[in-house]
């Protein structure tokens, strides 16, 4: 089933996002991982690429897996700015061979030290790699979306047209950017849907268990913590047990009312980390049940 058809079938999805891992070749541990996520019946894995757009190859092996040996719906990262048109048609035609039909369409990262003098035929946005697949392809489409903005927009306004275009050139569904902060999020939907943006749209949340994580965070995010995050982190960041326990009750405490409000789906990037996700997983193990009952 396409993610696609997933989403319209159930009133909330829940997914999990992973990584080809820097010093790991043979995947062991990555798919020792997926194998303990599959306990906690997700209707979805996307798989991003490593840093920079680097491990394209262990991308498309990694979906694979999770698709044809796990059982369990797969998405690929798919990323534009760094590859030629022959380079995407040709992973793409790797993840058709691998029985994958779900692409998230990104731009992806550019590197400082890129040389893009003999790149004369990329794609230089996210909207024309989905207009690309969606005139080649019979693929489901997910794209990006940015609460507080992708961090080189110049503003927010900016940013949600630059959304509208990947929608009108055929985007299914959106993942967001992790945020903190539900009520920026849930103004942000209401901007959306007032520029005629109704597709499907699916929460990226991220628990923060370490404080190195923090200034990475908002160095390549640009996102803003609340006062209420603050506080946490200020509290407990030289605790790393501490901090990791409240970085996991935040992030449910956060699921938890976006499920209240109604989101359609909760994607949590789990940083190839299956105790968390089985934590927080259990956290919400009544409400999932309840979610489930009410949509008989």
């Amino acid at each position: 089933m396409s993610i696609k058809d997933l989403i319209e079938s159930k009133q909330h999805t829940f997914s999990f996002e992973v990584f080809p891992p820097k010093n790991d070749p043979s995947l062991e541990g990555i798919f020792n991982t997926i194998e303990e996520l599959k306990e906690l019946e997700p209707d979805f894995i996307s798989v991003t690429y490593g840093a920079m757009g680097t491990s394209k190859d262990k991308t498309v092996e990694i979906a694979s897996r999770i698709k044809n040996h796990y059982g369990i719906e797969s998405i690929a990262h798919l990323t534009c700015v760094t590859s030629s048109r022959t380079e995407l048609e040709s992973t793409i035609g790797e993840l058709r061979k691998a029985n994958i039909d779900n692409i998230l369409a990104l731009r992806g990262d550019i590197p400082e030290s890129f040389d893009f003098s003999n790149l004369k035929d990329n794609f230089s946005y996210a909207s024309d790699l989905i207009r690309h697949i969606r005139r080649a392809e019979n693929m489901t489409i997910g794209a990006a979306c940015y609460p507080e903005k992708h961090i080189e927009a110049i503003s927010l306004e900016q940013d949600i047209e630059h959304l509208k275009r990947k929608v009108d050139e055929g985007a299914d569904f959106l993942i967001t950017q992790l945020f903190f902060d539900n009520e920026l999020f849930y103004d942000y939907y209401d901007l959306i849907q007032k520029k005629g943006i109704n597709i499907p749209v699916i929460a990226g949340i991220l628990p923060v268990l370490n404080k190195n994580q923090t200034s990475k965070i908002v160095e390549l995010s640009g996102c803003k913590f609340p006062s209420k995050f603050t506080r946490i982190l200020n509290k407990y960041h030289d605790d790393p047990v501490a901090l990791k326990e409240a970085g996991t009750i935040y992030a449910t405490e956060q699921i938890t009312d976006l499920l209240s409000w109604g989101i359609k789906g909760i994607h949590l990037y789990t940083m190839n980390k299956s105790d968390t996700a089985k934590r927080i997983m259990g956290n919400i193990g009544h409400i999932r049940n309840n979610l489930k009952a009410s949509s008989l």
